[in-house]
């Protein structure tokens, strides 16, 4: 990030929002202000590549990044991410990135490693693997599932339940077995 600070401030919102949202390229660069919500701090996106909308929570750094364009933005174009020269949709990060990584001697690093670098984040943060399938708009959960080990305790968490005394398990289904009493006796549905 330092080297696209140094030589593409320019491009650095681009680079922060595609880290902190997990959006594909072609999201990011056809998203226009009216699917931006910098009150609610989320993004809309109508279409995405399994074909259904999704809603996509804004943090800290990303909230700064959509302040930032919206400040500079002085193109006409409901666009978020307009070709300076044209105002027309940019072409992804054509040019400006690679440049970018080639000064800062980083290899073999595409565009789509910044939605990967998202989700691992999340992953070691401690978030499940579905609420990370769901910011990546993930079809199913097999795709999500390449970013398991990443887990904190990913292993040992799953051994350890071998470790709990059957007392434990009792106890527990003792306190699942009255939650489901007071439920009937309330008229409340029992599920499971």
């Amino acid at each position: 990030m330092a080297a696209i600070d140094q030589l593409f401030p320019r491009f650095l919102p681009h680079l922060l929002v595609a880290v902190h949202t997990g959006m594909r390229m072609t999201e990011q660069y056809s998203l226009r202000w009216s699917q931006v919500n910098l009150e609610r701090r989320q993004l809309h996106l109508p279409k995405t590549n399994p074909h259904k909308p999704r809603v996509i929570s804004l943090n800290d750094t990303a909230m700064g990044a959509f302040n930032s364009l919206k400040a500079r933005s002085t193109q006409p174009s409901n666009l978020v991410f307009p070709s300076a020269r044209t105002g027309e949709s940019l072409q992804g990060s054509r040019g400006w990135f690679g440049s970018a990584l080639e000064k800062a001697n980083i290899e073999k690093l595409i565009w789509n490693c910044l939605r990967h670098t998202f989700a691992s984040r999340l992953v070691m943060a401690g978030a499940t693997l579905r609420a990370v399938a769901d910011r990546m708009g993930h079809k199913t959960i097999q795709m999500t599932m390449r970013y398991a080990h990443l887990a904190p305790g990913f292993q040992t968490d799953i051994v350890a339940l071998l470790d709990r005394k059957p007392s434990d398990a009792r106890a527990t289904k003792r306190a699942t077995g009255r939650k489901r009493e007071r439920r009937s006796e309330r008229g409340s549905p029992v599920s499971n």
